[in-house]
């Protein structure tokens, strides 16, 4: 059996890491992880003016101790991979700080009605971000951006050629994650002026199940399973109105993520068209192991495709799961629920949106016309073929789809 390898590193970022070891050994400060690191991350993050900035520490104190115990314990991490973590907990917390001030200074953000959005989710590798990605071409729907995600407060009302510019210069966190490991651009190609999971808004409670993916942090994932996401959605909400611009155009959001909290999304969303991918199980676990090997291949010098393995499934079993469970409690009745099968949408994509915007009851585009130009705009294997096998993370097709038995017959049933 062939196990999962990283390929090996570029000059350039054998270049990257061996300036992020100096730096360590220059400034250790900026890569300490840990508990006992919280209270410097809080004054890293405030600038030295304390928690009280921050808000009630019930709401953000024991994940960021989580995170950062399971970034020390579990992690695995190199120089740059330590870098990060930290710089993760303190950019959360400032975002924080900054949309609690934003929403301060414009208090009709919070009283802001906004429609109801179409959210895009299912198992990693489901087709989520091709058909997110492709319903952002309506010009009357509105998929954010990464710069939008990362500083609403900012984005909000400026300026549009100050705004464009803002946009442009986040391409330089794709350039170097596509310099650190060029494989990265065949699994999940990003840039800054592709619709982005909003996911990547979430986390100013120390609540995102978007880290454990792309690091190893199993014990912040085990905290993760027993935490209540509801603050973490309102704030959520928050970002989608902050950045309305009051234009009509009606949000199309995606992220996995959000298959493990349907109910904190429904009740943030009422309304909410709900768009719920499902792929044979074996395909899901397997190409999300190696989605995020290869993210965890970037922070770590020890990345197992065993142990890689072993997390996707567990994860994948834990959200799925929730997700059957969703649909039989009174939140699902918030919500329109479309579910939408992986091999249907790759065969007929265009069946697929006519289904969605019924649903969403909204009068469909030229929906021949919008499939045809995102191919031409985005085809397929652009940036090469993304090629796994479920023996490069240990995984045995029989027993995977024995131990997901129920979600595999809810699948198969549909229609």
């Amino acid at each position: 059996m062939t196990i999962w390898r990283p390929s090996p590193r570029t000059g350039a970022a054998r270049q990257r890491y061996a300036m992020a070891d100096a730096d360590r050994a220059a400034r250790p400060e900026r890569y300490r992880l840990g508990v006992d690191v919280a209270d410097d991350v809080v004054e890293r993050a405030t600038g030295g003016r304390g928690p009280a900035e921050l808000g009630d520490p019930a709401d953000w104190r024991s994940g960021l101790e989580a995170y950062l115990g399971s970034a020390h314990e579990d992690g695995r991490l190199n120089a740059l991979g330590a870098r990060m973590a930290q710089d993760t907990a303190v950019g959360k917390l400032r975002a924080r700080a900054a949309m609690d001030a934003h929403v301060d200074a414009h208090p009709d953000v919070a009283g802001r009605v906004i429609d109801p959005p179409i959210v895009i989710v299912g198992g990693w590798r489901t087709g989520t971000t091709y058909l997110f990605r492709l319903l952002a071409t309506d010009p009357r729907l509105r998929g954010p951006l990464p710069a939008e995600l990362s500083v609403p407060w900012k984005v909000a009302g400026m300026e549009p050629a100050r705004r464009e510019a803002l946009i442009e210069a986040g391409g330089a966190a794709h350039d170097v994650l596509h310099l650190l490991n060029p494989d990265l651009a065949i699994v999940h190609d990003s840039g800054p002026r592709l619709p982005e999971e909003c996911v990547l808004a979430m986390g100013t409670t120390m609540r995102n199940w978007g880290f454990p993916s792309t690091t190893r942090l199993d014990g912040y994932a085990r905290w993760l399973t027993g935490q209540d996401f509801g603050t973490e959605y309102a704030r959520h909400r928050r970002v989608l109105q902050t950045l309305d611009d009051g234009d009509g155009r009606r949000w199309v959001l995606k992220a996995p993520a959000h298959t493990a909290e349907l109910g904190h999304l429904a009740t943030a969303e009422p309304g909410a068209c709900i768009v719920h991918l499902h792929r044979d199980i074996v395909e899901t676990v397997a190409s999300g192991a190696s989605l995020f090997a290869t993210f965890r291949s970037i922070y770590s010098d020890d990345v197992d495709g065993a142990d890689v393995g072993r997390y996707q499934t567990e994860q994948t079993e834990r959200w799925l799961d929730r997700a059957l469970a969703f649909r039989s409690s009174p939140d699902a009745g918030r919500v329109v629920l479309l579910d939408v099968r992986y091999e249907d949408l790759v065969a007929d994509p265009a069946g697929t949106l006519r289904r969605i915007y019924a649903a969403a009851d909204i009068d469909p585009p030229a929906i021949g016309e919008m499939v045809a130009r995102y191919v031409a705009d985005q085809p397929r294997h652009a940036t090469g073929t993304h090629r796994y096998r479920p023996e490069h993370f240990a995984l045995d097709p029989a027993e995977l789809r024995e131990r997901m038995a129920v979600y595999e017959q809810f699948r198969l049933g549909l229609s």
